[in-house]
């Protein structure tokens, strides 16, 4: 009978010591919650209207999901007083890859960040004829898949190409155009063919 008197002071002393970090920790884990509940349907949402098969959607949410719970667990070790130099680092680990992932035109993460863009613009739906510019150059195809790096383009010879995302954003492109050219050429080609107006 002590052990169990003895155990349940034992809770309530820690209960009452560290009521503060208790609170916010189940404050981040609703606000994660709550979060998480609002942004998955409407990711869903997005993805439905774009006519992408359901596989994208498990991707984004998966992304989602580690990215909700790592920013979360960042900041449950801060309030409970964990090594705040180990933190920082992590934390500065954390920014310099969301900035490469935001800014860098060539990188594995911007390709992620460029799907989660292309996943919430109403343009770059399954199905849509698209002719993406790059300088001179231009590549034509209907959107098939968008994947987390790359977006699979089908040619009306029934050619697969695989664009990456980041170019996907980065470069001009015109959705479903009155024209179609052929599927890959220079842009100058047609514009010397056109009579002058």
């Amino acid at each position: 009978m002590e052990e169990i008197e003895r155990s349940i002071y034992t809770i309530l002393d820690i209960l009452i010591n560290y009521k503060a970090s208790i609170v916010i920790t189940i404050l981040i884990i609703i606000v994660q919650v709550v979060i998480l509940n609002k942004v998955i349907p409407r990711v869903s949402n997005n993805i439905e209207n774009s006519n992408l098969k359901p596989d994208s959607y498990q991707k984004a949410k998966r992304s989602l999901i580690i990215i909700s719970i790592a920013v979360s667990f960042s900041l449950i070790t801060f309030v409970w007083g964990f090594d705040f130099k180990g933190l920082m680092a992590i934390s500065a680990s954390v920014i310099a890859l969301l900035g490469v992932s935001l800014f860098a035109g060539w990188s594995i993460l911007s390709n992620v960040t460029a799907f989660f863009l292309l996943i919430f613009h109403q343009s770059y739906k399954r199905g849509n004829f698209v002719r993406i510019i790059s300088g001179e150059n231009y590549i034509e195809g209907y959107i098939s898949e968008i994947n987390l790096f790359n977006t699979k383009l089908i040619t009306e010879g029934k050619e697969i190409v695989v664009y990456p995302n980041t170019s996907l954003i980065l470069n001009p492109t015109i959705i479903n155009p009155r024209e179609r050219y052929s599927v890959v050429g220079k842009i100058s080609e047609f514009n010397a063919s056109k009579p002058a107006s």
